[in-house]
């Protein structure tokens, strides 16, 4: 009998793609920071960038969605 194991690894994701048409879940003090030194924030699925769109207007990233509810139970 063979066992095959995956393991999954989350890459920083900073391209133009899905992720673009989806809210994130990143720190508060990350955003706070970002909108004060305009440094990159990092969401919980990998993905970075600058914020600069209201993300109450798009969906939430599934994947970021998934990893915080693993972390938080919700």
């Amino acid at each position: 009998m063979t066992e095959t194991t995956t393991v999954r690894q989350t890459r920083p994701i900073t391209g133009d793609g899905d992720h673009e048409r989806f809210a994130h879940y990143v720190r508060k003090g990350d955003i706070v920071r970002s909108n004060v030194e305009g440094v990159e924030v990092e969401a919980l699925c990998g993905k970075r960038w600058i914020p600069n769109r209201d993300p109450s207007r798009y969906p939430i990233c599934p994947t970021c969605k998934e990893i915080k509810s693993k972390l938080w139970g919700s």
